[in-house]
């Protein structure tokens, strides 16, 4: 399932890619910068959450073999399942702001 933020922008770089073929305006700029400030926030975000799931799931492995506890065990590996979907969804954000970046190229380029 794919969530709410990821519809938004992958809706947002093809209504972009929309317009790009047609005219921009400053207004159109202007709105495409105010968009890479809300995902450079966005991807902030999940950087910070992304970097204290991973300790506490290097910890609770560390924990899970140090105690040989097997519901410590269980709790890692649901810790680490998580993890993998944080981290691809980051690596989804990076990706796509960095393209947004290459976009507002284009649209500087197409405005001169």
């Amino acid at each position: 399932m794919v969530n709410k933020m990821t519809n938004y922008l992958n809706e947002y770089v093809l209504e972009i890619e929309k317009k790009l073929k047609g005219k921009i305006t400053s207004k159109d700029i202007e709105n495409h910068l105010t968009k890479i400030s809300f995902f450079c926030h966005e991807r902030l975000i999940h950087l910070i959450v992304t970097m204290f799931f991973a300790m506490f799931s290097v910890l609770f492995v560390f924990m899970s073999i140090y105690e040989s506890s097997i519901p410590l065990l269980i709790i890692s590996l649901i810790l680490l399942v998580v993890l993998f979907f944080y981290i691809f969804h980051y690596f989804f954000l990076e990706n796509k702001v960095q393209y947004l970046y290459k976009l507002y190229d284009e649209m500087l380029n197409k405005i001169k």
